[in-house]
């Protein structure tokens, strides 16, 4: 019996209008352009304006955007996965509610949250669904709203995050193609050192703590960037030596985009040309869950079928890993 694998077959992405440049960020905080190029790579972010628009706001255009471009039905999607650091609010799902909007209803669904790693653990999770035989597509989508968890006042932290949503379709491939190996890790001694500290059942909302701005993202940006490269090119070198593959055999390697000198450090660790890394930071910043998903959409047209592609990501918790997926199609 030939065994079922979980191939991306359609992308989608959504991404707000308005955008936030370095200039005018230079008018908020004490920071200037080449200040911020230099230590993040980042040229402009996008940001969600409008009152009552929460992250499935993009979601939703994420998914519609992948139904027009692969004449998609929504009532033949099975299960809708969101990817969120961010969801609409607590106990409401916000698949449940994006699911409603898009017309999937015929699917069961849930969010996934795991920082900066969720869209990597949703794909593993997705792909699960797919390879047991019994669904036949699964919709994945990475969006956050980052702006509702920034100060911004505090350069450290506003320079670095943006908006913004990506989709992908998983279907069963029987040649092959997809989800290849996986190493997915966490390490939760690592929370105190990128978190939102409160807003949780830990420490939930009060005067107090919006007076102390703990409903923030806190940051040690030293000890976050030293463990991201480490952790997130170890993870890929495990894939690598797990699977027999050298640097040339690899086409491309999609990083989370939180910042170009750890997608820089990473590429040099496992000795990637820069040709082999897709990077597209300095159009979005960190859009948390959406940055692989928007990788995905924005290098489409290059991708071939049978490209091998080493996704890696690293985010709070800690929570980390890599994935290896042999890409399904050609883009028409």
């Amino acid at each position: 019996m030939t065994q079922i694998s979980a191939a991306i077959t359609a992308v989608g992405k959504y991404l707000p209008d308005y955008i936030l440049t370095n200039a005018e960020l230079e008018t908020m905080v004490d920071t200037n352009d080449e200040w911020i190029l230099s230590r993040t790579g980042i040229k402009e972010r996008r940001i969600l304006k409008g009152k009552g628009r929460g992250s499935s706001f993009m979601a939703i255009r994420a998914a519609k955007d992948l139904f027009e471009k692969s004449n998609i039905n929504p009532k033949e999607i099975e299960l809708v996965i969101v990817a969120t650091a961010t969801p609409d609010m607590q106990a409401a799902s916000t698949a449940a509610y994006t699911a409603t909007e898009i017309g999937a209803t015929n699917a069961f669904t849930f969010d996934l949250i795991s920082a900066c790693s969720s869209f990597l653990y949703a794909m593993s999770t997705a792909a699960r669904y797919i390879e047991s035989g019994k669904y036949k597509k699964v919709l994945l989508i990475g969006a956050d709203k980052n702006s509702s968890m920034i100060d911004y006042t505090d350069r450290a932290t506003c320079i670095i995050f943006g908006d913004g949503a990506g989709a992908i379709l998983f279907e069963p491939n029987m040649q092959g193609y997809g989800l290849q190996d996986e190493v997915l890790q966490t390490d939760g001694s690592g929370r105190e050192f990128l978190q939102v500290p409160a807003g949780g059942s830990q420490l939930p909302a009060s005067i107090e703590t919006i007076k102390n701005g703990q409903h923030f993202v806190h940051q040690d940006g030293r000890t976050v960037f030293k463990y991201a490269v480490s952790k997130m090119a170890e993870v890929t070198e495990k894939i690598l030596e797990r699977n027999q593959l050298k640097k040339e055999n690899i086409d491309w390697l999609a990083a989370h985009q939180a910042n170009k000198r750890i997608i820089d450090a990473t590429g040099r660790l496992i000795k990637l040309d820069e040709s082999q890394i897709m990077i597209n930071i300095e159009k979005y910043g960190n859009t948390t869950s959406a940055t692989l998903p928007l990788l995905l959409n924005d290098y489409e047209k290059q991708l071939k079928i049978g490209d091998k592609i080493i996704f890696a990501a690293f985010g709070g918790g800690f929570s980390w890993g890599a994935i290896y997926l042999t890409w399904a199609y050609n883009t028409k």
